[in-house]
Parts: structure tokens; sequence; C-alpha cells
């Protein structure tokens, strides 16, 4: 625990609940974090969630941040703000922020061509730019789908350079044409962090640490690393036939690629969105290029930016993503307007943990 905050610890319903003591507001807001708790409460049990951690910001600011149930089953130790969970592809929106930083400095184009970086390139590839595998345009097929993973294009437990991932995510047939329709694709995103190196000579998770994180004061994030020693870490989990098992284990490359591949906890990602009110990383023009819909050929819009989906929730502005991996779950959401920021981190898989139903709970109360 983190000696320069202090923290009271509350039981409530059997779970304990870490609350940062600096979050007490006016008696209004007491109501509402009391409100909050019951409503994660709720959902911790009917989702049979090990743990979740919460922060809730406001005008970039902290107003709420807690954590709920066990960050490790097996010591028994509770969640807290300060556990360290992984991003899933919550992580994708670091990585179109490193490359909205390459771009300002004049050192990658949007619209380049990827063959421009990426020079071994299948045909297929030619006409497919930077800006179409941000928004997952492409056309690029995605190697985690299920229909790819039957077929065996990359295994989640052998390790790969970054050569030979493009070899293998070269054998997969294009789904469309570059810019015809919309569809997920977390291979465009290891091939942005595979243009990174290209363009910088460095690591994406280096620049990272050296351009975002640091600057941020960001000091629990980095590039995942089960062989670090990484404080506060939780475990993840998955439900088989209603038990609660451990993560899956994925090979250590493959658990460092720039589509989605970070420990952070919450009380940095609120580092984050007070950075993203801002322009110490990039100029408000880059932000409305990465929160702007993709663009089809046909002129046609899709609700997706940089690493950002785009929306309205009852009428109130929104840029939001979910991540999920290896027996955690994360979402955030930004109501641009209002200037609201909601957090959530669990430590159970996707197939039975859904952040985004809690965030919009805990969203409904603080619109309201």
């Amino acid at each position: 625990m983190n000696r320069a905050r202090s923290f009271v610890v509350v039981m409530v319903l059997g779970l304990t609940v870490w609350v940062a003591s600096a979050q007490a507001q006016s008696s209004g807001d007491g109501a509402l974090s009391a409100t909050v708790d019951s409503a994660v409460e709720a959902q911790l049990k009917a989702q049979k969630i090990p743990g979740v951690s919460l922060a809730v910001c406001r005008d970039g600011k902290i107003i709420k941040a807690t954590g709920y149930g066990l960050a490790n089953v097996e010591l028994d130790i509770s969640m807290t703000p300060e556990t360290v969970l992984q991003t899933g592809s919550v992580g994708k929106q670091f990585t179109a922020m490193a490359i909205m930083m390459l771009f300002e400095e004049g050192k990658l184009g949007l619209d380049d061509k990827i063959t421009k970086y990426i020079r071994e390139s299948p045909a297929a590839w030619k006409d497919v730019t930077v800006r179409e595998l941000l928004t997952h345009i492409s056309g690029i097929p995605d190697y985690g789908s299920e229909e790819a993973m039957k077929k065996g294009v990359v295994d989640l437990r052998n390790d790969y350079t970054e050569e030979q991932l493009i070899q293998a995510f070269a054998k997969m047939p294009m789904a469309f044409a570059p810019g015809e329709k919309w569809s997920y694709s977390n291979t465009g995103y290891v091939l942005l962090g595979i243009i990174i190196r290209r363009v910088t000579g460095e690591f994406y998770g280096d620049f990272l640490q050296e351009r975002i994180f640091k600057p941020l004061g960001m000091t629990s994030t980095q590039i995942i690393s089960e062989a670090d020693i990484v404080p506060h870490r939780s475990g993840g989990y998955r439900l088989v036939k209603g038990q609660l098992k451990n993560q899956e284990w994925v090979s250590p490359t493959l658990n460092t690629t720039a589509d989605g591949a970070l420990y952070t906890n919450v009380l940095d990602l609120a580092k984050w969105d007070a950075a993203l009110y801002t322009t110490k990383l990039v100029k408000q023009s880059s932000f409305d290029q990465m929160w702007s819909a993709a663009r089809l050929n046909d002129g046609k819009t899709y609700p997706y930016g940089f690493g950002w989906g785009l929306g309205f929730r009852n009428g109130h502005k929104v840029v939001a993503h979910n991540g999920a991996w290896q027996g955690f779950t994360m979402s955030i959401d930004r109501y641009l307007d209002d200037r609201l920021t909601i957090i959530v981190m669990t430590n159970l898989g996707s197939d039975n943990s859904k952040p985004e139903t809690i965030v919009k709970d805990i969203a409904d109360i603080y619109l309201k």
C-alpha cells in the first residue's frame, strides 16, 4: 500500500472494500458513493467476479477510488485501487497515442501505406494504410478470432519474433478490401507496434514507457512480464464448470504485443484520463482525429476512432473501450461533455465478466 495515501477499510456485505479517504466529499457525494458500492457489489455477486477495482474521475480528478473483493484468492488479499491488473485491448489506445506522437513529429503519415515500414508485407497488404490499421478497416483478419485460432495462425504458447508474426499473419487471406467495412482486428495493432519499432528503432513498450508512462507519473504501468516482480499484482481467473481456476498461460512474446498487453491500475489510468484533457502528449487536432469515426470507401462512417469506440449513451457523448485478456477484463468510459470518467478493472475472464455492465450502472448513478 502507498504510505503517502491514507485508506480506511469498510466491511460491506462480507466484502472488503478499500476506499481512498481523499474521496470524502459533500453528503450528496457520500450518498452517491454508497449507491455505487451497492451497485458494484450486486454485479460482483451476480457475475461471480473475485475482485473489482474502480476509479471515478471528474474534471481529471479522482472522486472515488475503491477496491471490492479479492485481488488474490489463494492468498486472501483484498483488491485495492493500487492493485495491478491487465488492460487487455484498452492498451490499444496507448499504441494509438504513440502513433499520433510520431505523426506529429513527421516520422510517419496516417495515410502512408504500411508497406513503407513493413517491406516484407504480402502483396495483399499493398493498399493498407496506417489509418486503416488504427480504425480496424484494413481487411487484415484478426489472428485471435475463433477461425484463426482453429487454423493455428499463431500458437499462444509459442514465442515469435516480429518477423515471424508478420509471416504468420501474411498467410491469412484478406477478409475484405481495405476501407470496405469495419471488423475488429488485433492483428492491425500488433502491426502498429512493429511499425513503431521500424520508425523509432525501439520496442514499442519502451517508447510507451519513455514518452507516456514516465512523463505522466504512471509508475505502476508497464508491459506484461510474468518474470518481473510487480508490486500489488492481482491474480487472473476464469470459471470452469462453475469453479474458479487460474488464468491460462501465454508465451512471453505474445504477452508483449501492441494490441493490448499492459499491467496498470485504476490510479494510473486516472492520470491517463487527466492527461487526455490537456495537450501534454499531442495537440488538440490529434485528439480530433483520434475521436473521429472511421470513414469507409462508400462515404459511410463507423463509430470507432483510433483505439476508442465512439457513441452516445442516453444523450451523453462517450468515448470508450473494453479489454479482456488472460483472466482479466476492464472497461473505461469517458463522458466528454460531462467530464466524467469511469474505470472498472476485474480479475475474471471475459466468458463470465462484463465490466461494461458495471460501468453503465455507475454512469447512470453519476449522470443523473
